[in-house]
């Protein structure tokens, strides 16, 4: 269609034909990521209790699976690390989230997007010890 035409057309009401062609057609590019939307896996130490807020913030962000790493904590306050603990519970929950302690000494806490392994536990037998 010429540009005589068009302009005929968008004057005698042919406007919404027009947009309807426009929209029919858009052409996308690749998707490529910014770097602002990558994933950042972060570790943290736990030292004292104020130390949580950072996580807290990073987790909130929605794009940072944290790494934490309690032992410091565990070693000096035992009340303080599960105050700690419960508040990284309380905010992954609020986020819909997930934590997950592995080992003794590290917790992980991811955003929605991700799931952490959780592997079963297995079933306690009623066996005695032989």
């Amino acid at each position: 269609m010429g540009i005589f035409s068009r302009i005929k057309e968008k004057i005698s009401g042919g406007e919404e034909k027009l947009l309807e062609e426009a929209e029919e057609y858009i052409e996308l590019g690749p998707e490529v990521p910014e770097k602002d939307q990558k994933v950042i896996i972060r570790p943290f130490t736990l030292e004292e209790f104020e130390d949580v807020k950072p996580i807290l913030d990073a987790l909130r962000e929605g794009r940072t699976i944290a790494l934490v790493n309690i032992e410091p904590l565990k070693n000096k306050d035992l009340v303080e690390l599960k105050r700690a603990i419960s508040k990284l519970k309380k905010t992954c929950e609020a986020i819909e989230g997930d934590i997950a302690g592995f080992g003794d000494n590290y917790l992980v806490a991811v955003p929605s997007f991700a799931e952490v392994y959780k592997a079963e536990k297995p079933e306690e037998r009623g066996e005695g010890n032989a």
